[in-house]
Formats: C-alpha cells, sequence, structure tokens
C-alpha cells in the first residue's frame, strides 16, 4: 500500500515536469500540423461508436429514472430541463472523458511503450528527431481538441436519448421537447461544461504520454504503461471535476 501511494506520488510529479516540457515546446516550431490532425481523425474514429451508444444511454436511463420521481411531485414538465442540465453540466462531461481515459489513454501508453521498448524512440533521437516534439506534443494536442467535440456530440446524442424516454409516458411532441431544452439551458451551463473538458482531454493526453514514453523495457512495462495511464487519467479527471464544479459555482452561482 505504501509503495503504491509513492509510486503514485512519484507518477503525479513526472507528469507535472512532462507538462512543463510540454508547454515549452508546444509554442517552438516547427509545427506538426498534419500530424495533429491525423491523430484528431484518429482519436474521433476510434471512440465514436462507443460514445454514441453510452450517450444513448445516458439519456434513456436518466429520463426513466426520473419520470417517476417527477411525476410523483406533478412536475412531468421540467423532465427535459432537467435532462438537459444533468447531462450538459455534468453527465455528459464527466463520462465521455472516462470512457476518452479507457479507450484512448490507455492506447496511447501502449504505443509509446512500444515505441520505447523496440527502440523506435532512441532510434528518432539519433536521427536529430525531436521525438517529444513529434509524438508527444501531436498527441496531447490532438485530445485536448477532440476531447469537447466528443463531448458537444454526446450531450446532443444523450438529449436525443432523453426524449425517447419522455415519449414512452408522455405525449410530447418533439418541437415542444427541444423548446423546452432550449429555454432551460443558459450560457452559464453550457460555457463550464465544455471548458473543463479542455483540462480532461489534456489529463488523458499528457498522462498516456508520460507512462508510454517511460515505458521500462519488455512487453510487461508496455502493459503496465497502458493500464496505468487509465487509472490516473481517470483519478485526475475526478479530482479536476470536484474543482472544476466549485469554480463554476463560484463564478456562476445562480
Amino acid at each position: 500500500m505504501t509503495s503504491q501511494v509513492f509510486e503514485f506520488f512519484e507518477i503525479i510529479g513526472g507528469v507535472t515536469t512532462f507538462s512543463v516540457k510540454f508547454f515549452a515546446s508546444v509554442f517552438r516550431p516547427p509545427y506538426e500540423i498534419t500530424e495533429v490532425r491525423k491523430h484528431m481523425d484518429e482519436l474521433g474514429v476510434k471512440t465514436l461508436a462507443l460514445v454514441s451508444v453510452t450517450g444513448l444511454i445516458i439519456g434513456l436511463v436518466l429520463g426513466m429514472q426520473s419520470q417517476p420521481v417527477m411525476a410523483r411531485f406533478g412536475a412531468e414538465m421540467f423532465l427535459p430541463g432537467m435532462i438537459a442540465l444533468s447531462v450538459v453540466r455534468e453527465l455528459g462531461p464527466v463520462i465521455t472523458a472516462l470512457i476518452f481515459a479507457g479507450r484512448v489513454g490507455s492506447g496511447i501508453g501502449a504505443e509509446l511503450g512500444s515505441m520505447r521498448v523496440t527502440e523506435q524512440i532512441d532510434a528518432m533521437e539519433v536521427s536529430a528527431i525531436d521525438p517529444f516534439k513529434y509524438l508527444v506534443v501531436t498527441r496531447v494536442l490532438a485530445c485536448t481538441l477532440m476531447l469537447p467535440l466528443l463531448t458537444v456530440y454526446v450531450d446532443f446524442i444523450a438529449i436525443l436519448g432523453g426524449y425517447i424516454s419522455v415519449i414512452i409516458t408522455q405525449n410530447l411532441t418533439f418541437a415542444l421537447y427541444a423548446d423546452l431544452v432550449i429555454r432551460t439551458l443558459k450560457f452559464s451551463d453550457i460555457l463550464p461544461g465544455i471548458t473543463k473538458t479542455f483540462a480532461f482531454g489534456f489529463i488523458v493526453g499528457i498522462v498516456g504520454s508520460y507512462l508510454g514514453y517511460y515505458a521500462k523495457k519488455g512487453t510487461e512495462g508496455v502493459g503496465k504503461a497502458s493500464t496505468t495511464a487509465v487509472v490516473i487519467s481517470s483519478l485526475l479527471i475526478l479530482l479536476v471535476d470536484v474543482i472544476m464544479v466549485r469554480i463554476t459555482l463560484f463564478l456562476f452561482p445562480e
């Protein structure tokens, strides 16, 4: 237990140093725009099917679980707004980020770990190619930019899933459902939910890259980098979410 705690804080310290190196490199040319675009495309394709199903289930379950409670208080007309607020402010960003960490963070850890143990990264250094710039900066940027786009998509799918659960029990048209959702959501609900996903995407990218980049020799090191990336990313996402919620409540108290 003590060794695990020590290892956790050792990784956090290493990730912090790695992040400083990232910000020192990201504004320095050359800019690998094509590589960033390629990684964004790959990350989106890899994750789209999974987040689509997840978003639909979030909306369906949220609607089905909440409808009896709302009906008990005669507040069924508030159900569309409640679904939209729950999804946009919290469920959409956090669940999408956790799925992203499981699918993409582990993939980055395994990919860079394999390159490390097969000495491909060493070969790039010998060839005067900056592997940190080419491999790490591009992947972290792609994660940071892609997760907000996926979150907006999941929010939309989840709200549609909520409509499916609503029409099972209520005679509500889609136009009225959409109108109730739009009238409920405010700028102060949408902005914090999207903003924090930039931080979540950065966490997934930087943790996966750090653990893969410094993976120990052998297939065991690659496997450990992959699984540890998921665990550490998920813990940091939940921790940062708590902090961001407190900041949001301070900035937008209503």
